[in-house]
């Protein structure tokens, strides 16, 4: 159980953190719910990873991630943007957006992200917890 919770913090700690320079790079800066909400985005993609067969095409595996991470962004958009009214993001400006907070080229974005995701989380894994090697199938 101990080691589970390490896991974790590590791994969200290291999500959270990389997303958001990849943010600030982008953007110039970024908010803290950005951390939480990638952090357990990356956190959730892995955890599908590690209950699904290697030979799960990796093409698939993104698609997946990337749906994962727009519901999320769905989810706390509605509830942050929105209902809130922090406006941590805005894609009101982007062709065929839900209420700002998502839109289709952002979730191809996330797809792609995804597949960067699933490998960084795969070789952490087998790095520091001696999980099995990755193999991908492309697919």
């Amino acid at each position: 159980m101990k080691k589970n919770i390490v896991r974790f913090i590590t791994l969200f700690l290291i999500y959270g953190s990389l997303y958001s320079m990849i943010e600030i790079l982008y953007r110039g800066y970024t908010h803290w719910m950005m951390y939480v909400l990638s952090a357990i985005c990356c956190v959730c993609i892995g955890r599908f990873n590690e209950n699904i067969s290697w030979k799960f095409p990796f093409v698939l595996q993104c698609l997946c991630g990337g749906l994962l991470i727009t519901i999320g962004e769905f989810v706390v958009g509605m509830i942050c943007n929105v209902w809130l009214g922090m406006n941590i993001w805005d894609y009101s400006h982007m062709r065929w957006n839900l209420y700002g907070v998502i839109c289709p080229q952002f979730s191809l974005i996330w797809c792609a992200l995804s597949g960067v995701v699933i490998v960084v989380d795969d070789y952490l894994k087998y790095w520091f917890f001696n999980d099995d090697k990755p193999k991908y199938k492309l697919l």
